[in-house]
């Protein structure tokens, strides 16, 4: 396989799953243009039960999808992806271990699916249900009070298989290092390279913990895919799984391509969604512990909170998990994560997380430093800790992550919404526009229903 086929299929199955709001937004005529350009797909045609991807014993030519071809993530075979990444590439186990699950209580609510709310920027209403095709969900569940009132599953996803998280990832792998800094195992006004002699030439030797955890360093790194020169290039053929062309000289590992990253500006003074910024926290949560991510994980969080299945992480040659993007998870034990941080990181009367690490994270951060970044449809909002804070009326906070992952969490309303989806376009300014509104549709619903009993 040539050079350029291994960064284009490494990049696909990463980049498009972890770039954030700041990465233009692909078209869908664009991702279609390999083999579907003519058609207009909508979340009923691109249902992967109807087209029958890898179906059969062997499926048929035309129905296979693969890894090493890039086919996995074109789009519509992208849908069948996102809950099969485990038979695609190597990966590495969360364990959940073996304590029981938690079952959630369920008083559904009928009324959610009528709700109605007015898209950002349009004039014509939208009904929740309506929202939900829209944005090509493959699941969602909405908590209430800790039960479930709303839960749907469609496309690829069941209430037994994982979905791929992308850029939620970021979230937990930030959440991690807050825990570690209670701990005083790391120290946010210390440098990197206080910890990570490796990274002392690069740019990230001389940023703090903290810049890097709110990604406010100063990178001479571009995330602009349509630049075949730029390092996101690099760093995906770095992390590519695949056996590298015989005459690769590049770095060859996660590890080896942070070591490369050159510094561009000052460090503190703006926000910048880069993803390995993310690659570099991971690294120190495992220096720091001596654990693989996937253990530190499984340890601190996955394994405490009732959770119905193990997770799992993409991994690189070396077996590094992927930080950036590479958490793939159950819809309803996501959920039951995103319970434990609206009860301030308490579950079945055990404190997983510190109150104080969740209160930290809930603050904010510098939101002067965030309106550099220019997310026109996120005015007023910052980024603490890998976590996208709104300072809405409800002090909402979210995990998000290309192509619609969500996880929404409304301390006023009392509620979680935890959403799987698998939209044609990567970016969320795509995809908020009916999202934020929905979810702040919903929330008020549930305030009003609660203050009627009252």
């Amino acid at each position: 396989m040539k050079l350029k086929e291994i960064l284009l299929t490494f990049f696909l199955s990463t980049l498009l799953l972890t770039i954030g709001l700041n990465l233009a937004i692909l078209s869908t005529a664009e991702q279609n243009s390999t083999n579907s350009s003519d058609v207009t797909w909508t979340s009923a045609t691109s249902d992967p039960s109807v087209l029958g991807w890898m179906e059969g014993f062997p499926p048929a030519p035309d129905k296979i999808i693969r890894f090493d071809d890039g086919s996995y993530f074109q789009f519509p075979q992208m849908r069948w992806s996102v809950c099969h990444f485990q038979q695609l590439m190597p990966t590495k186990s969360v364990s959940r271990d073996l304590s029981s699950s938690v079952p959630f209580k369920k008083e559904e609510l009928t009324d959610i699916d009528r709700l109605t709310f007015t898209p950002l920027g349009a004039t014509e209403p939208m009904t929740w249900q309506q929202s939900l095709a829209a944005n090509f969900t493959d699941g969602i569940v909405v908590l209430h009070h800790g039960k479930i009132v709303y839960e749907k599953f469609s496309g690829c996803l069941t209430p037994t298989n994982s979905h791929a998280a992308m850029s939620m990832t970021k979230s937990f792998v930030g959440l991690l290092g807050e825990m570690l800094v209670a701990d005083n195992k790391l120290q946010e006004d210390r440098l990197v390279k206080d910890y990570i002699p490796e990274l002392a030439d690069s740019a990230f030797g001389d940023a703090t913990v903290r810049q890097v955890m709110d990604m406010t360093t100063g990178l001479n790194y571009s995330e602009d895919y349509a630049d075949p020169n730029a390092e996101v290039w690099q760093h995906a053929a770095a992390g590519n799984p695949l056996p590298k062309p015989k005459d690769y000289t590049g770095p060859r590992t996660y590890f080896e391509f942070l070591q490369t990253v050159q510094k561009q500006g000052e460090h503190g003074r703006s926000f910048s969604y880069k993803t390995i910024n993310t690659d570099v926290l991971g690294w120190l949560i495992s220096r720091v512990t001596g654990q693989p991510l996937t253990e530190v994980l499984s340890e601190k969080i996955w394994s405490k909170i009732g959770a119905e299945q193990d997770a799992f992480f993409n991994v690189d040659s070396i077996g590094t998990p992927f930080a950036g993007g590479g958490l793939n998870a159950g819809l309803l034990d996501m959920a039951r994560f995103g319970q434990m941080i609206l009860d301030d990181g308490r579950f079945a009367n055990q404190q997983v997380v510190p109150k104080a690490v969740i209160s930290n994270i809930r603050q904010g951060g510098d939101r002067e430093a965030f309106v550099d970044a220019g997310y026109s449809l996120l005015e007023g909002w910052s980024y603490r800790s890998m976590w996208w804070i709104t300072h809405n009326e409800h002090r909402a906070f979210m995990a998000r992550g290309v192509h619609g992952q969500s996880l929404y969490i409304d301390p006023q309303a009392d509620m979680v919404i935890a959403r799987f989806a698998s939209h044609p376009i990567a970016g969320n300014a795509a995809i908020d526009p009916t999202t934020l509104p929905a979810y702040q549709a919903v929330a008020d619903y549930l305030i009003e229903m609660d203050g009627s009993k009252d």
